[in-house]
């Protein structure tokens, strides 16, 4: 995706052909060409996987919250290149742990001083409880009442906006 193609070139080299890496971000990228998860695309990441390069994601999201309602997210390419290059992603955004545990190295915190409040149940809750944060669900976004009833682990509170966040805090949570 271009608009990330700066920031990348500063701590990678960005080639065209004979990757070491295949990197996939998120699925509403663009390019120059108007899309980034395209057949052409896809294709040339695959061939990259099968001359041997790593698959590394973002998130292996299976849909996300937009203006428009829920969309199709990375996941589904991701799974699709998994099964097609037999390889398995290695995942470095939520809910792994090395995202959590770049967040707390970048605020001088650990687990115990750190609080991740997000909507997404799996993603943000889980990732959070895995890294030994607390975890506050805001009923925004990509929140379903149907999803928190099954979650587990559990968020440590439940608000309805990020602004109830701090109350919610000073009670205990």
């Amino acid at each position: 995706m271009d608009a990330v193609k700066p920031d990348l070139a500063a701590r990678v080299e960005l080639v065209e052909g004979d990757a070491e890496v295949v990197l996939l971000g998120g699925a509403d990228e663009t390019d120059e060409s108007g899309r980034v998860f395209s057949y052409p695309n896809m294709n040339r990441a695959f061939a990259e996987l099968e001359a041997g390069a790593r698959l590394v994601c973002l998130h292996k999201n299976r849909w996300w919250q937009t203006s428009r309602g829920p969309l199709l997210d990375a996941g589904a390419y991701v799974a699709g290149l998994e099964y097609a290059a037999g390889v398995e992603a290695e995942a470095v955004g939520k809910p792994s742990g090395a995202y959590f545990g770049a967040a707390l190295a970048e605020l001088d915190a650990s687990p115990a001083e750190a609080v991740m409040v997000g909507d997404d149940v799996e993603a943000d809750i889980g990732g959070a409880k895995a890294a030994g944060l607390r975890a506050v669900l805001v009923r925004t976004g990509k929140f379903r009442e149907e999803s928190l009833a099954g979650a587990s682990p559990q968020p440590d509170g439940v608000v309805a906006s990020i602004a109830d966040v701090p109350a919610l805090l000073r009670e205990g949570a």
